[in-house]
């Protein structure tokens, strides 16, 4: 099965189980210019062609205003390659906020990635997209239970469909079931203007360095062991965990 094909078929079964995609959607892509975007709308463009619902896309790429980002490569692709989207680039501030609130101990990348998200929820609710489609893969999905549980006390991963606090937004992350591998091997088949994010603090996420480089010496003695941890998401039995709101007091053994 080449590329293209595996990766639409692991999309497609994340769509249809977590039901991310409706007649009508109008979706707003998160495009940073990495891979993960860039496959994830590649995947949903080739999906579109044959979907049996009618969906659009709309690619957005937040300009966060790190010396050297530059965003016209990747619209200079969209009009060439995918002249019918409707590309947008949103310049913002964000470099300049983190170093005015950023604090010691405080992880740079998470603050980042909220003030993006911020920015796409606004774009989506000022064009009425009324979802955002995100380019998580499942390595991230698997990396961020472990990050959780390893450092925060918590069982927290990713979930496929999420709706904002306000109940504004959702967002869809329908590369949940594709490997990053997978990811990687696609890439080297296109021609996509991957963009540095040129984030300043790029290095900083050691823990997650660190669980990556776990996960990837764990799967050369298990091969399946990534396959497992991603299930185990979606398999939860809550009588055999410790916290006690989810027992129940009559079978609790």
């Amino acid at each position: 099965m080449n590329s293209i094909k595996h990766l639409a078929s692991k999309t497609g079964k994340a769509i249809g189980e977590f039901k991310l995609i409706d007649e009508g959607d109008k979706i707003l892509v998160g495009l940073s210019g990495g891979k993960d975007s860039w496959t994830l709308l590649h995947v949903l463009y080739h999906l579109k062609k044959k979907a049996p619902v009618n969906f659009d896309l709309y690619p957005v790429t937040v300009n966060p205003g790190f010396p050297g980002f530059i965003t016209a490569q990747i619209s200079e692709y969209i009009k060439k390659n995918l002249p019918d989207l409707n590309f947008t680039t949103e310049s913002t501030n964000i470099s300049e906020i983190i170093d005015k609130h950023i604090t010691p101990g405080k992880s740079i990348c998470s603050f980042c990635s909220r003030l993006r998200r911020g920015v796409l929820y606004r774009i989506a609710i000022e064009n009425n997209f009324n979802k955002i489609a995100l380019g998580h893969h499942a390595d991230d999905f698997i990396e961020t239970l472990l990050l959780n549980q390893f450092f925060n006390g918590r069982i927290k991963a990713m979930t496929p469909l999420l709706y904002s606090d306000n109940g504004k937004n959702t967002v869809i992350r329908p590369l949940c079931y594709v490997n990053e591998e997978k990811i990687i091997d696609f890439i080297k088949t296109t021609d996509f203007p991957i963009t540095e994010s040129k984030c300043p603090a790029r290095e900083e996420d050691r823990n997650r360095v660190k669980i990556k480089n776990l996960l990837a010496e764990l799967s050369h003695a298990f091969p399946g062991i990534k396959s497992s941890i991603l299930s185990s998401i979606s398999s939860l039995d809550t009588r055999h965990l410790m916290d006690s709101r989810y027992w129940d007091n009559k079978e609790s053994k």
